[in-house]
């Protein structure tokens, strides 16, 4: 079971990797579901990890909030993608939505542009998407390359094991071509029922591992 940990800054990266994080999914400000860390916190976590060989994931996300982005905000992203390719990162992680909770097509297709051939997460936006549009979405993502889609199963306000139904059938839609990735409220405690129960090879947290701190 590889275990993703979503780590705040730089700070925790040397002791997840201690206790053994097997990917890092770089955020600021997790309070608000993770941002983009800045260029020098993502260079040193990127030649850290490097050395390692541990993956980097790296959170590209210019605010807090929804995830409908104007013009402004989808330059901001670029322009961080184009850096994440330069310092070395091995996957970017992001998601854009149009105010119908659809998701943003054609922001994507730009974003997706700007990785550069990194591996491509869509993140928990996915969660907005209404359910009876989430194979289409599934559909399109897996047309465009993605690589995987970080979930929850529906709000973070309501415990993974509630939405364990609704991931299964995320991983089912799925149908091995886009690899999926449970996480929000995965903990070492849980990790390997859920992951057991949906059968999966992969998950995500902040304490997967235990507390860091």
């Amino acid at each position: 079971m590889l275990k993703e940990v979503a780590v705040e800054n730089y700070t925790l990266i040397p002791r997840a990797v201690a206790v053994g994080a097997q990917r890092i999914e770089l955020n600021d400000n997790l309070a608000v579901g993770g941002t983009t860390v800045s260029h020098g916190v993502m260079a040193e976590a990127a030649r850290y990890l490097n050395e390692k060989q541990i993956p980097l994931v790296a959170m590209i996300r210019p605010r807090g909030g929804n995830f409908v982005y104007n013009d402004t905000e989808l330059k901001m992203m670029e322009s961080d993608l184009f850096v994440a390719q330069q310092l070395g990162v091995d996957a970017v992680t992001f998601g854009a939505l149009t105010v119908n909770h659809e998701l943003d097509t054609e922001a994507m297709e730009m974003l997706i542009g700007a990785a550069g051939g990194l591996d491509i997460v869509m993140h928990m936006a996915f969660d907005e998407i209404p359910v009876n549009q989430q194979a289409a979405t599934i559909d399109w993502l897996v047309a465009h390359h993605v690589q995987r889609i970080l979930t929850h199963g529906g709000p973070l306000t309501v415990p993974i094991e509630q939405h364990l139904a609704q991931l299964a059938q995320t991983v089912a839609l799925a149908a091995d071509r886009i690899e999926i990735l449970p996480g929000g409220g995965i903990t070492a405690d849980n990790a390997e029922q859920i992951g057991s129960f949906l059968g999966v090879n992969q998950l995500h947290g902040t304490k997967i591992l235990g507390a860091l701190e």
